[in-house]
């Protein structure tokens, strides 16, 4: 397995090339072989050795700041995320890493939300979570703090079932620096049951243009977006697209005509996101049967689990070729199969039978 300094390093290389890095790292090369190209095609400015003396600072800074790093073929990486195109190579974590092991379901909007929005992001993150769904936001003020809180505050008579409400906050700095400033408490509370995450070295600041490249991430990590409150211009926009390249479902919440504050989501809606009025309009939109997240009895002929090799893990695109089944599809029934405990997530974005 290649060494976590050379997966960081990846990350510091610029944006526009992580993709093409990451179907390196798909096609088999080696961490460090993609890091030693990629060089070569900057004409080795940074070299390797710098590149790696800088992965190494930050990842001693993450240890120093409590911070735990899960490169790409970690097995605790969510197979969900590592499926899409342009993965993060590490992401830095502070909080409970079990929190990725559960089905998760983006929650986002307006960071200047109406007393509405923010009493509807409460209900459905509390309901969501209350049947052991994973809330994903982004910590932002407005419709993201809300619906974090709602995650929180799960109703307690499920908790027993359910565990605590678990969380998780994806931020556009380091893990370590708190944007905004404001939310640093309820980063605390996410902690014991949820994540905070990022992508983004420890110490890197708040800037502009590392938001529109957190939302692939929430996306990624969720089976299911959904929209509340957003304007014509809204970031969640930027999330809910890359939502549907990642074939994931989009929804959102309708509001009020008068206002303007949810002509975004009422886009959405006129382009066929379904509406969403209760927590059980999105577990049906994902076929949870009953309603509360749990095993799920798998096909006694399946065809995912056909593809499928004891010992021998698979990339999506493999299991898609195999089945025949299209990436956006075979995603929610490997999920399935996870919580059924017959398929198990390897390094890599990569599942083997159980």
């Amino acid at each position: 397995m290649a060494d976590l300094t050379d997966f960081i390093a990846l990350s510091l290389l610029p944006s526009s090339g992580w993709r093409h890095a990451a179907a390196q790292l798909r096609a088999g090369d080696p961490a460090d072989v993609v890091l030693w190209r990629a060089a070569a095609l900057r004409g080795n400015k940074p070299g390797v050795a710098a590149l790696r003396a800088q992965a190494a600072a930050s990842r001693e800074r993450g240890a120093r700041a409590g911070l735990t790093p899960i490169a790409w073929s970690d097995a605790a990486y969510p197979a969900a995320l590592a499926a899409i195109t342009d993965p993060p190579f590490v992401m830095w974590t502070r909080g409970a890493v079990s929190a990725l092991a559960r089905p998760a379901v983006a929650i986002v909007g307006s960071r200047a939300a109406s007393e509405y929005g923010l009493a509807v992001a409460l209900r459905l993150a509390s309901d969501l979570a209350a049947r052991g769904v994973a809330v994903v936001s982004g910590l932002a003020r407005g419709i993201d703090a809300a619906a974090h809180r709602g995650a929180l505050n799960a109703p307690s008579d499920m908790e027993s079932a359910c565990g605590n409400g678990a969380t998780i906050a994806v931020l556009g700095s380091g893990a370590d620096v708190i944007y905004p400033p404001e939310h640093a408490s309820l980063a605390r509370e996410i902690e014991p049951a949820g994540l905070v995450l990022s992508e983004l070295v420890p110490g890197t600041p708040p800037l502009k243009c590392f938001f529109p490249l957190r939302n692939r991430i929430i996306s990624g990590l969720s089976r299911a977006v959904v929209v509340v409150e957003a304007g014509e211009k809204s970031g969640s926009l930027i999330t809910a697209r890359c939502a549907l390249e990642q074939g994931r479902d989009v929804l959102a919440v309708p509001g009020n005509v008068l206002s303007g504050r949810n002509r975004g989501a009422h886009a959405l809606l006129r382009d066929g996101a379904k509406i969403v009025e209760t927590a059980d309009d999105i577990l049906e939109e994902l076929r949870v049967p009953g309603g509360v997240v749990g095993p799920l009895a798998p096909d006694r002929e399946d065809p995912v689990l056909a593809c499928l090799t004891p010992g021998e893990p698979a990339d999506l695109d493999a299991i898609s070729a195999r089945s025949g089944i299209a990436p956006a599809r075979l995603l929610p029934r490997l999920f399935e199969l996870e919580l059924a405990g017959l398929v198990a997530r390897a390094g890599g974005g990569r599942f083997v039978r159980g």
